[in-house]
């Protein structure tokens, strides 16, 4: 990992270890542990818990596949991928990583969008473009009156 999750470990460690609401401690709060989340039954017994695995996995997968189906197909399809992720870091450390770096850089992102600089150049840029598209619908106007874009030929 990097260095920025390592001081966040750390400082999770120095935290005293009071009961947050939920039962959880406040180190538990900042970042839970990584690796299975499966019921102690099932991580007791190998065979039952690598059939708990596939499992987790197929049905991850088959969000997964049906997220990006979204991408292209009318549908929510980000967050279809996200919560196929999400099954899959109940079971895997890999996508439990990937969830963490991902929301990191969604946070950061939304803390650069929150930056007054960012927004004012935004709103300028939003409404430039704005007034460009009503200089072009007006000139269009003005030259082929209110006809559709497929009949101005007739």
């Amino acid at each position: 990992m990097n260095a920025e999750s390592d001081e966040r470990i750390e400082a999770a460690e120095k935290a005293s270890p009071e009961s947050a609401p939920g039962g959880t401690t406040k180190a538990e709060k900042v970042e839970r542990e990584l690796g299975s989340r499966a019921p102690g039954f099932i991580k007791a017994s190998k065979p039952l818990h690598l059939s708990w695995q596939v499992g987790v996995f197929v049905v991850g997968l088959g969000v997964v596949v049906a997220g990006v189906l979204m991408l292209v197909l009318p549908g929510p399809g980000w967050l279809v991928i996200f919560g196929g992720m999400a099954i899959w870091a109940t079971e895997f450390v890999w996508a439990q990583l990937v969830l963490r770096w991902t929301k990191r850089k969604v946070t950061e992102a939304a803390q650069r969008a929150l930056d007054p600089k960012v927004r004012r150049r935004n709103i300028i840029l939003t409404t430039v473009g704005l007034v460009i598209m009503a200089v072009l619908v007006g000139i269009y106007v003005w030259k082929f009156g209110l006809a559709l874009p497929w009949t101005v030929g007739e």
